[in-house]
């Protein structure tokens, strides 16, 4: 009776032993990972968010550029309808107008 058997009290208790072990771990782990290294610095977070801000913006700005380009090219090439064809002659007649005015000829 002196020999030390497995109760079902040792089993989970071991169980859960190991769980708090490995759960130890990868908090440990997640602690390292390099997200949370730039939240843990306020410094680090504010320029990182500073970056990531200019890199939307520039973005946005640059895609606007080339979507509202496209839609340009592709409306003129709508001259033969005739109500996009005279609202497009307009337009292009003041964007020669304003360009030539800015250049001094």
């Amino acid at each position: 009776m002196d020999q030390q058997t497995d109760t079902p009290q040792t089993a989970p208790q071991n169980s859960q032993e190991e769980a708090i072990r490995r759960l130890t771990a990868e908090v440990e782990r997640f602690n390292n990972h390099r997200f949370i290294a730039v939240q843990n610095s306020r410094w680090r977070l504010l320029g990182f968010q500073f970056m990531r801000g200019l890199a939307f913006g520039l973005g946005s700005v640059i895609g606007a550029s080339l979507l509202v380009s496209m839609i340009g090219w592709w409306l003129s090439q709508f001259e033969f309808l005739p109500l996009i064809g005279d609202w497009m002659v307009i337009l292009s007649d003041e964007f020669e107008r304003a360009v030539g005015t800015s250049t001094g000829n």
